[in-house]
């Protein structure tokens, strides 16, 4: 017991333990003697004497000395006495040793310290908590990094701020909380905004903190930004596109390539042989004119079969090319007129030149071909007319549009944009515009083969062609060629090809096309030439050897 005054009045074994004295040595001294220094200078002992007075009962935990100086952690119940007429006799004082709970207390709240430093120090990561409802509850470093909210800006508002006004209108806060609660765990990914309104692509995952009863608490949330992540992925499935893409390009080109050299091979056949019996029926118009007529029909039929097959020589990369260095203002600027007359007066050519426009090097008869192709595809989307821009600009392929683009290799190319105003392509057909034979007109009203043709002569040329097209807005050809370093050279005026010789020189074909190969030597011969054929360049080799010795 104590006494009103504060005195010790009693002494059990129990406290002899506790705190260490024998009742000798603490009975009359103040009960204060057990408290710390610092809670005696603060008056704790009285306080608490005067509270256990008014109220009848005090408890309280803290710090107590015992009588070696140790401090352990104690549990105070101080109950004030009196008597019958309420006058105070003293108190009586109960104490337990909590040193242990309050120790393990202790170490959970540091644990739970050096937690919160850990998750505040982790800034890839958006770590924080809701409540139950979803309000913000706490707010780590990384958060703040990666959404641009200080934690006075955030804590206290809806965890949906950070949901696109799309997916706030489609419920999907609320589904992942709902989600979150009946499986323990929501994980998803998608757009979230920043305080700046930018958006970013994120990693989500949202647990349910339940107590021992089960009763929902709250949920942790945790989120990543994946944008960079994500624009590799898009970036590697477009590149891994575009190679399929070439690779189906190329396996057509071979075999549309094989198919017409062979064809015309035999093109050449027939044709040379529709000249040779022109030329045998040449003056007999009047004797036999069906039969000149015939002769002349089968002819117009031959040529364009020919030039059907030099169509698909040229989207395989086989077409005989003559490139020369060209100034591609000059070239453009004389391209303009032959464009206008090809397209018509209902649509508008502007032609767009730049200063110091490098240099390519292109066979200028195929150039202005591929021109006049894309052109007129602009003009068959512009039914009641438009506009086509044809614009040029120096550009410097970099290594991100390379890997992208794999056919391309990084370096300096002049760009030529054809650009309509016309109806634009749906995917699908956007997907297949390079393709041989592919078209969307109606039968009889195109072959299919102009845009393959200029994809095959800007891929021979060492360029690369992209279409951007997009429904009701319009398409955009980008045609790139390489840029020529060296100074133009004028171009020569070309010589007259000379009259067949007829003074016996020696002529060596090699074909390895047995009828092709037969009629070559029927029109050379008959044209005065001595002749020599081989089916191969190895049967080739012995017959220069034998005319190359004296």
């Amino acid at each position: 017991m104590i006494s009103p005054d504060g005195l010790v009045m009693t002494w059990n074994t129990g406290a002899n333990r506790l705190k260490g004295y024998e009742p000798a040595e603490i009975i009359g001294r103040p009960y204060a003697t057990f408290f710390t220094p610092e809670d005696r200078a603060r008056g704790v002992p009285e306080r608490a004497l005067r509270t256990a007075a008014d109220v009848g009962r005090l408890e309280a935990e803290g710090w107590r000395v015992r009588k070696d100086g140790t401090r352990f952690w104690a549990l105070a119940v101080l109950d004030a006495i009196r008597d019958d007429n309420g006058v105070l006799l003293g108190f009586a004082k109960i104490t337990r040793d909590m040193t242990e709970r309050e120790q393990a207390r202790q170490r959970l709240l540091e644990s739970e310290a050096r937690f919160r430093r850990l998750v505040d120090a982790v800034v890839d990561y958006a770590i924080f908590q809701l409540d139950p409802d979803g309000i913000v509850a706490t707010w780590n470093s990384g958060a703040q990094r990666i959404k641009g909210y200080a934690a006075a800006d955030i804590i206290g508002r809806h965890f949906s701020t950070f949901y696109t006004e799309e997916d706030r209108a489609a419920g999907l806060p609320a589904k992942a909380l709902a989600a979150a609660t009946r499986d323990g765990r929501y994980d998803a990914e998608g757009w979230r905004v920043r305080k700046d309104g930018t958006k970013f692509w994120a990693l989500v995952v949202i647990d349910a903190i339940r107590d021992e009863k089960g009763n929902l608490l709250g949920f942790a949330k945790v989120t990543r930004d994946m944008t960079e992540r994500m624009q590799a992925q898009q970036a590697l499935r477009e590149a891994q596109e575009h190679l399929a893409a070439a690779q189906r390009m190329e396996a057509i080109g071979q075999l549309s390539g094989g198919i017409a050299h062979d064809f015309n091979n035999l093109m050449m056949i027939v044709i040379g042989n529709l000249e040779n019996a022109q030329r045998q029926t040449r003056g007999a118009e009047t004797a036999n004119p069906n039969l000149q007529r015939a002769i002349n029909n089968a002819m117009r039929g031959a040529q364009r079969a020919a030039a059907l097959t030099s169509r698909l020589l040229a989207f395989s990369r086989r077409q005989p090319l003559n490139p020369k260095p060209l100034d591609t203002n000059k070239f453009l600027a004389a391209t303009s007129e032959f464009l206008q007359r090809s397209l018509g007066e209902t649509v508008d050519i502007a032609m767009v030149g730049a200063p110091g426009l490098w240099q390519i090097e292109a066979d200028p008869n195929h150039l202005e071909s591929a021109l006049v192709n894309v052109a007129i595809n602009a003009r068959d989307a512009m039914p009641d007319g438009g506009k086509v821009t044809i614009e040029a600009t120096n550009v410097f392929a970099d290594e991100g549009y390379c890997r992208v683009n794999p056919e391309l290799t990084p370096g300096q190319y002049v760009l030529i944009c054809i650009s309509d105003t016309g109806c634009g392509m749906p995917a699908d057909v956007l997907n297949r515009a390079f393709e041989p034979f592919f078209t969307t007109k109606e039968i009889g009203q195109g072959t299919g083969l102009g845009l393959s043709q200029v994809y095959g002569f800007v891929k021979q040329s060492g360029g690369h062609i992209k279409i951007y097209s997009e429904v009701d807005h319009g398409t955009t050809v980008k045609i790139y060629l390489p840029r020529h370093a060296s100074q133009i050279i004028e171009e020569e005026q070309e010589n007259l090809a000379p009259e067949p010789s007829e003074n016996g020189e020696t002529i060596l074909i090699v074909e390895d096309d047995n009828e092709l190969r037969a009629y070559l030597l029927e029109v050379l011969r008959t044209l005065g030439y001595r002749v020599l054929s081989a089916p191969h360049a190895q049967a080739a080799l012995p017959i220069l050897e034998r005319k190359a010795t004296p």
